[in-house]
């Protein structure tokens, strides 16, 4: 378990001493709580509960990958972990990863990430660089984006700097970059490319040179919305489900500026016409959405809305599986259907 103080807490709320000896500490009321992740309390601690272990970068030899960690930003902890075929001959794409949970949970450490995004390197023939991006309520949005940008910020100094110092850059192709996550991470990875300066080819990949972003896969993309999707209120979903509705509100919460709701375009990118702003910037895209999970409905509805935008998109629905089946289920469907994923994936690599 680690602990971490929100850093607007003023020093009058800090308790004493003798209160936390006493049990006297009359800020330390819990306001907020997703059982088994995290726990908010008033006086701003926050306590995150490591139901998902976190683990090193070491990886069987058999699955045929190498892994390693990297510091990006040291002055705001963002760091990334690598993945790269152990056999690489050629140059190969790069994935731009975001993981999942509710942009107040998570790690590029997580084992359930660490093992994905392995097999994910290793099947599909891609470089992935998973990004450990600052957490809300402490640093709530658009922190993950601004972290987003300065990743990309960092591999473009990569690139002009080359083989010398970073030897896996010789194997990376930088004109083909894609930004990628789950969940929340699916969501940064969108507002992260609304973000992007440069220039746009005529196939929507955005030029930042050295780099040229070619596309975004987005998974079971994390959004809401005040008004409720039917999938949202009526949706059976499998047992043990991470993402309920209660559990999604809180997470929204949590994540927002102080004083907005969820309308906010960062959590509803249709609300006040997003979506009808010509010079929106959105890269050619896959969205993987499943059926199971309750925001199976308003990931449809982005596809719709994208698409009426004239964007490049495909999308793909899996069936029987819940939110975040390739990282958190073990089940024989959800197996199949994470390699289903990967196939998909790597075909959208390739185009």
């Amino acid at each position: 378990m680690r602990t971490k103080r929100m850093p607007t807490i003023n020093l009058d709320q800090i308790p004493s001493f003798e209160e936390h000896v006493n049990g006297f500490d009359q800020h330390d009321v819990l306001v907020e709580e997703i059982e088994g992740l995290i726990r908010v309390y008033g006086n701003g601690y926050v306590e995150r509960p490591q139901i998902v272990p976190c683990v090193s970068n070491a990886l069987p030899p058999e699955l045929g990958v190498t892994s390693w960690d990297v510091v990006v930003d040291k002055l705001n902890n963002i760091w990334a972990r690598f993945y790269i075929p152990t056999q690489c001959q050629e140059k190969l794409p790069l994935i731009v990863y975001f993981h999942g949970g509710g942009f107040c949970v998570g790690s590029a450490a997580w084992s359930c990430y660490h093992e994905f995004l392995a097999k994910l390197s290793a099947k599909a023939n891609c470089i992935i660089m998973s990004v450990n991006y600052r957490l809300a309520p402490e640093n709530p949005l658009p922190a993950p984006y601004e972290d987003g940008l300065k990743t990309l910020q960092w591999l473009k100094q990569v690139a002009f700097v080359g083989g010398k110092q970073n030897w896996w850059s010789r194997y990376c192709d930088f004109t083909k970059i894609y930004l990628s996550g789950d969940s929340a991470g699916g969501n940064i990875a969108f507002n992260v490319a609304a973000r992007l300066g440069g220039k746009t080819t005529a196939s929507g990949a955005v030029i930042l040179k050295p780099l040229v972003i070619k596309g975004s896969i987005l998974i079971q993309p994390f959004f809401g919305g005040e008004s409720r999707t039917k999938s949202e209120k009526f949706l059976v979903q499998p047992p043990r489900s991470p993402l309920t509705l209660g559990v999604s509100d809180t997470y929204w919460r949590l994540a927002l500026p102080s004083g907005t709701n969820r309308d906010h375009p960062w959590c509803n990118p249709s609300t006040k016409g997003l979506f009808t702003v010509e010079d929106l910037r959105v890269l050619p895209s896959l969205i993987c959405i499943s059926e199971m999970d309750i925001l199976k409905d308003r990931n449809l509805e982005f596809c719709s809305a994208l698409h009426r935008a004239g964007k490049l998109i495909n999308y793909v629905v899996y069936e029987g599986v819940g939110h975040a089946f390739q990282v958190l289920n073990k089940s024989q469907l959800s197996q199949t259907r994470t390699l289903e994923m990967i196939d998909h994936i790597k075909a959208f690599l390739c185009v």
